[in-house]
C-alpha cells in the first residue's frame, strides 16, 4: 500500500518532523522531512511527492501560503495541514484552502494515517 508514494513532512519543530518522518517510514512510506516551506518549495525533485504534511504556523511562509504556492505551480498535491493553535476558525480556513485534512496537536497515530490514506486515495 505504501510502495512508491513519497511524503513531505514540512515542520518548523524538529523533534516533531523528526517522529513524523519516522512513523511514516515505519509504515513503508518514503519519507523527508522539511525544516521550512521554502525548503520544501526548493526542493529540486518537488514533482515526485504524493502528500505534503505541513504545520499552519512557521518561521517565513506559513502553511496556508505553501498551498497556495502548490496550487499555483498547477500541482494537485494533497496537504494535510496540522498545528497547536487553539484559534476556532484554522480548521474552516484550512478546508476552504482545499487541504486534504486538518488536524490540531496532540493527534493520535490513527487519525494521522487515515487522513494520508485519504488524501492518496488509497
Amino acid at each position: 500500500m505504501a510502495d512508491g508514494y513519497l511524503i513531505s513532512i514540512v515542520d518548523d519543530d524538529s523533534s516533531m518532523r523528526d517522529a513524523l518522518v519516522g512513523l511514516f517510514r515505519s509504515l513503508g512510506y518514503d519519507a523527508r522531512g522539511f525544516a521550512s516551506a521554502e525548503d520544501f518549495l526548493a526542493c529540486s525533485d518537488l514533482e515526485r511527492f504524493a502528500c505534503a504534511i505541513t504545520d499552519v504556523q512557521m518561521p517565513g511562509m506559513s502553511g496556508f501560503e505553501l498551498k497556495r504556492q502548490l496550487d499555483q505551480r498547477h500541482r494537485s498535491l494533497p496537504v494535510i495541514m496540522i498545528t497547536a493553535r487553539p484559534e476556532p476558525d484554522l480548521m474552516e480556513k484550512a478546508m476552504s484552502s482545499g487541504a486534504a485534512c486538518f488536524l490540531r496537536k496532540p493527534f493520535d497515530t490513527e487519525t494521522l494515517v487515515d487522513c494520508l490514506e485519504k488524501a492518496l486515495g488509497v
